[in-house]
């Protein structure tokens, strides 16, 4: 069986209920009419080359902002450990743990090999559908901020 492949820019992004800071549950679907959403997938916490992207993200946390845009890290990892993961990187923006594999698997950047998603960043618009979407073709690689706001640029 052919895994799933990353929803394409146009269509309706898969909506997910995910643990959030404090094991509060979080979906997709409550932006949704609110906000354009960054969705950033991430290996794992505590990882050598996540530690450096998430950072690179808040640094420019206020560009992300300024376009009207929610920022949610999702990883396999558990809501403590990404909850510990924010607090020792400073994030300002909530980590949300997909222990299931259910947003990745939607996402089509699951690797089940290695029992972790690859990286990758999608931008959901206010309607719901797939704006944007960059997937890393290695966990070593990151994904362009620059490319993810120049996609939310255009959404304006």
């Amino acid at each position: 069986m052919q895994p799933p492949q990353p929803p394409q820019v146009g269509e309706a992004a898969p909506d997910f209920k995910l643990k959030g800071p404090g094991g509060q549950p979080v979906t997709l679907s409550e932006h949704r009419g609110h906000k354009n959403v960054v969705l950033v997938f991430y290996p794992l916490a505590f990882s050598p080359v996540c530690s450096h992207q998430l950072p690179e993200i808040q640094m420019e946390i206020g560009r992300f902002e300024a376009l009207d845009a929610q920022v949610l890290g999702i990883s396999v990892d558990s809501w403590y450990a990404n909850q510990e993961f924010a607090r020792k990187l400073r994030l300002t923006f909530p980590l949300l743990s997909d222990f299931d594999h259910q947003a990745s698997e939607a996402y089509g950047v699951y690797m089940p090999e290695k029992r972790y998603s690859g990286r990758a960043v999608f931008i959901v618009d206010r309607e719901g559908r797939v704006a944007h979407g960059e997937v890393a073709p290695t966990p070593a690689e990151i994904p362009s901020n620059e490319r993810a706001l120049a996609a939310l640029e255009r959404l304006k």
